[in-house]
């Protein structure tokens, strides 16, 4: 396989793992594997938490792309999506744990605009500690933190009006 092919390949699938997060983040982590995630959301009492069960998870598809690439005579390019997965996942490990929840006991200050809008706008996604009508669910892309607390804001006065069995505080 052509080394440009091969670039493209890794490129395209660290691209795409932030479309696959997104969606396993908004309607699967915050809906039937809530069970796991909530752990993420409420405050942390020791070095992990049932969350962290994702990421092993997540990472089975880039070992055995990568195994199967490197050592079983697969297409070539199983290497190349197995490596995006996995820097997906270290990039996600360096943003998320290192510098939003400071997991390896580091503060890091963002300097970077681009930085401080994704930080800004997981936080604002920890705001809400329930499963449902949380914003920003992507890790490499989030929408502007205005527009997030303006929906933070716009939901927040629906919940109030709403009656209590439609709101999910319980969970």
């Amino acid at each position: 396989m052509a080394l440009a092919i091969g670039i493209a390949l890794f490129l395209l699938t660290v691209l795409g793992m932030e479309g696959f997060a997104y969606v396993m983040h908004r309607w699967v982590m915050h809906g039937p594997g809530w069970f796991l995630h909530a752990s993420h959301h409420r405050p942390r009492t020791g070095r992990w938490e049932w969350n962290d069960l994702y990421a092993a998870l997540f990472a089975i598809p880039s070992i055995v792309l990568l195994l199967g690439g490197v050592q079983l005579g697969w297409w070539p390019g199983a290497t190349w999506i197995g490596a995006g997965i996995a820097a997906y996942g270290a990039i996600y490990f360096g943003f998320h744990d290192v510098i939003v929840h400071e997991r390896l006991g580091r503060h890091v200050l963002p300097r970077s605009s681009y930085m401080k809008r994704i930080v800004q706008a997981h936080r604002l996604h920890h705001a809400i500690g329930t499963r449902r009508g949380a914003v920003s669910f992507g890790f490499l892309w989030a929408p502007p933190p205005a527009r997030l607390k303006a929906e933070l804001q716009r939901r927040g006065r629906e919940n109030r009006s709403a009656r209590p069995e439609n709101t999910d505080v319980a969970q």
